[in-house]
C-alpha cells in the first residue's frame, strides 16, 4: 500500500494470475519435506496424511521456482519449469483430480475433529483449482507486472528467493536464465492461440508493460538488468571463478536471452498489441462473467455475487467518507472531502522525506515502538524476525511494498520491502498502517505463525486473499489500541488507506461486471479518494491485470472485524483480545466460513466455563 505488489497465492490459482506470478511468489507454497520443520505434522489418520503429503511433494515438482520461493533447498535450485506449456497444465489437472479421487474414498466420519479440517481445506483446494481449469489463462501469460521474466531479472539482486552468496548459487540462477527462451517461445504461442480463441489482455495493460519489456531487452550486457547478478558477485570468490562465471553469464546473454527478450519485446510491440482486446474487464472475454465469478469465490471464499459486493463498496466508501469528515472538522479545513484529501496528500509537512534510507529508518524506528507492545495482544509471536528492507532497484518501477516470507530453516528472515520511488512524495502519515499490514503484526504473524504450527504442508504454506489480506488489513485498524493514530493525520493516513480498499469493491467489480471503461475507474478514484491521475490509472491497471484479488481485503477484514464484535457482545468482560487474535491465527490460512465456525465454537466454550 498504496498498493501491495505481494498478490499472495496458493498453487491453485497461480495459473490464474499470468504475469503477476512475479508478485505471488513472495509466499506462495514450499516443498513437502522442509529441512528443517518448525513441528512434525499433526494428523492422527495415515491415508490423509499420505495424501496430503504427496499432493505437496507433486505440486512442487510442477512448479520447483515455487518451491525455491521458501525454501533454499538444493533439491529445486536451478531448475524452472515452463508451467504455461500445455502438457504442464494437463499436469496440473491431472494432479488435482487424483487428488480428489483418493479424498472421496477417506471418510470424514472416521477423522478426527483436526483431520476432518484438513480434509475439508484440501478437497475444498483441489476442487477450486478443478473449476479453474475450464478457463484458459495460460493462453494470457504476459500483462504490465511482467511475468517471469521480471521475476528473473529480479532474482539477480541477490535479496528474492533466489541465494547468490555461493558459485554454485551463481550457477544455479544461470541455469534458471537458460530457460527464459523457451519460457518466452511458449508465451509468444500462447498469446498466439489466445488471440485466435479471443483471449487477450487489455491493449492498455501491454502498452504499460512495454517500458519494461523495453529495459529487459537492453543489448548491452553491462547495462543489463540480467546481468545484475554479476555486479553484487561475493568478494570471496576467486579470480578463476569470477572469470568462469561472467564469461558463462555473457555467453548465455548473447547468444540466448538478450535474442529471447527482443523477440518477445518485438511481438509485444507489434502483432500482440495490435490484436489485444481495447475493453477493460474480464467479462469481454468467452465466459468472462463465469470467469469473474470464479475468481470472485476464489479471493472472497464466499458466494458473494458481484452486485452484492458493488453495493457493499459504495456502503463502505460513504462510512468512510463520514468518518474523514469528523477528522477534517479536527483539523479545521474548510472544503470539501476531497479537496480536503487533495490537500493532505499536498501538504509539505507531511512529506518529510528526502532519500530512500530516511523512509526506511522510520519504518524501522516505527517497529521498534510496535514490537513491544505487541504481546498485550497477542499470546503467540513469531520466532522468525521481521527485518525492514527498500524495494530492489528493478522493481521500483513496477511499486508497491510487499513481505516475502521467512523459510523455516532461518535461513531467509521475514522481509518487509518499502518501497520508495521519490522519497519526497511519501507521505509519512501511511507509515504506521503499512507497516501493521505487511509487518507486523500482519502478515509477518500470519504468515510466519502459520509455519510454526506444525500443519500439514499444504496448509503450513497456504494462502487464502480473503483470510491472508483481509487479517493485514484487520491489523491496521489495531493502529488505534496502539496508541499510533491518536494524531490526527496518522488517523487519517489509515481511513485513506482503508478508503483506497472499500474503492476496490467498487472498482474492481465496476470494472469486470459493470462494463466500466479504464477511464471510469480512474475517474472514480480520482473523485472519491482525491488520487492523482497516476496513481489512480496504476490501480486501476492492477485491478484490470488481477481481477477481484482487490476484493479480499475488505470483505476478510469486514469478516474478522464482525467476528470480534460478534464475541464481544457475546462474552462481555470475559472477551479477551488476546485470545480472540491468537484463536484467529490458530489453524493457518482458512476461508472465512471455517473462521466464523471456529469463533462461534470458541465463543460456546467461552460461555460454558
Amino acid at each position: 500500500m498504496p498498493t501491495s505488489r505481494r498478490l499472495l497465492l496458493t498453487f491453485p490459482t497461480l495459473a490464474l494470475m499470468g504475469g503477476a506470478l512475479l508478485c505471488a511468489l513472495a509466499t506462495v507454497a514450499a516443498v513437502a519435506a522442509p529441512a528443517q520443520p518448525a513441528q512434525p505434522a499433526q494428523s492422527g489418520n495415515a491415508r490423509l496424511a499420505d495424501i496430503a503429503s504427496r499432493y505437496f511433494a507433486d505440486k512442487m515438482e510442477l512448479d520447483p521456482l515455487n518451491a525455491s520461493a521458501l525454501l533454499a533447498d538444493p533439491r529445486y535450485e536451478g531448475r524452472l519449469t515452463v508451467t504455461i506449456a500445455p502438457a504442464e497444465v494437463a499436469r496440473a489437472k491431472a494432479l488435482n483430480e487424483r487428488v480428489k479421487r483418493e479424498l472421496e474414498a477417506v471418510d470424514p466420519a472416521a477423522l478426527s475433529e483436526r483431520d476432518r479440517l484438513t480434509r475439508e481445506l484440501l478437497a475444498d483446494e483441489v476442487g477450486t483449482a478443478l473449476d479453474g481449469f475450464a478457463f484458459p489463462t495460460h493462453l494470457m501469460p504476459i500483462d504490465h507486472f511482467g511475468g517471469v521474466p521480471l521475476l528473473l531479472a529480479t532474482l539477480g539482486s541477490g535479496e528474492q528467493l533466489q541465494p547468490l552468496k555461493t558459485p554454485a548459487d551463481y550457477d544455479h540462477y544461470l541455469q534458471r536464465l537458460l530457460r527464459l527462451p523457451e519460457w518466452n517461445r511458449q508465451a509468444i504461442a500462447n498469446m498466439r492461440a489466445g488471440v485466435k480463441r479471443g483471449y487477450t489482455v487489455p491493449r492498455a495493460l501491454i502498452d504499460s508493460a512495454l517500458p519494461t519489456f523495453t529495459k529487459l531487452a537492453e543489448p548491452d550486457f553491462d547495462k543489463s538488468d540480467l546481468s545484475a547478478a554479476l555486479k553484487i558477485m561475493p568478494a570471496s570468490f576467486s579470480s578463476a571463478e569470477r572469470a568462469r562465471i561472467t564469461q558463462a553469464y555473457r555467453r548465455a546473454f548473447v547468444e540466448q536471452v538478450r535474442p529471447a527478450m527482443a523477440g518477445l519485446l518485438g511481438f509485444l510491440k507489434g502483432e500482440y498489441r495490435a490484436a489485444c482486446r481495447t475493453s477493460s474487464g474480464v467479462s469481454a472475454l468467452p465466459n468472462g462473467a463465469a470467469y469473474y465469478a470464479y475468481l470472485v469465490r476464489v479471493h472472497t471464499t464466499t458466494d458473494l455475487t458481484p452486485d452484492a459486493i458493488h453495493t457493499l463498496g459504495l456502503q463502505e466508501v460513504a462510512r468512510i467518507r463520514a468518518e474523514i469528515g469528523k477528522v477534517q472538522a479536527q483539523m479545521k479545513f474548510v472544503g470539501s472531502a476531497t479537496e480536503f484529501l487533495r490537500w493532505h496528500e499536498r501538504e509539505p509537512r507531511f512529506h518529510p522525506y528526502r532519500t530512500a534510507p530516511q523512509v526506511v529508518d522510520a519504518y524501522t524506528a516505527l517497529n521498534q515502538r510496535v514490537a513491544p507492545q505487541l504481546t498485550q495482544w497477542f499470546g503467540r509471536t513469531p520466532k522468525q524476525p521481521l527485518v525492514i528492507r527498500p524495494v530492489p532497484a528493478l522493481q521500483v518501477a513496477s511499486g508497491g511494498s510487499y513481505y516475502n516470507a521467512p523459510s523455516p530453516d532461518g535461513s531467509r528472515p521475514g522481509t518487509f520491502f518499502v518501497w520508495v520511488d521519490d522519497p519526497r512524495e511519501v507521505n509519512e502519515s501511511q507509515l504506521s498502517s503499512l507497516l501493521l499490514h505487511e509487518g507486523q503484526p500482519g502478515h509477518h504473524f500470519q504468515i510466519s505463525i502459520q509455519q510454526e504450527l506444525g500443519l500439514p504442508d499444504f496448509r503450513r504454506y497456504g494462502w487464502s486473499t480473503a483470510f491472508g489480506e483481509g487479517w493485514a488489513l484487520y491489523a491496521e485498524t489495531l493502529g488505534r489500541e496502539l496508541g499510533l493514530y491518536d494524531d490526527p493525520s496518522q488517523y487519517l493516513g489509515h481511513l485513506k488507506l482503508e478508503l483506497m480498499r472499500a474503492v476496490r469493491l467498487v472498482t474492481d467489480t465496476g470494472l469486470h461486471a459493470k462494463g466500466w471503461t479504464r477511464e471510469q475507474s480512474i475517474a472514480y478514484m480520482m473523485d472519491i479518494e482525491g488520487r492523482s491521475e497516476a496513481d489512480s490509472r496504476n490501480a486501476t491497471e492492477r485491478y484490470m491485470a488481477v481481477p477481484a484479488q482487490a476484493l479480499g481485503y475488505k470483505i476478510g477484514s469486514l469478516k474478522i472485524q464482525s467476528l470480534r464484535e460478534r464475541a464481544q457482545a457475546a462474552l462481555g468482560d470475559r472477551f479477551s483480545p488476546r485470545e480472540f487474535h491468537d484463536l484467529v491465527l490458530s489453524e493457518g490460512t482458512v476461508p472465512l466460513r471455517v473462521l466464523e465456525r471456529m469463533v462461534d465454537a470458541w465463543i460456546a466454550r467461552r460461555k460454558a466455563t
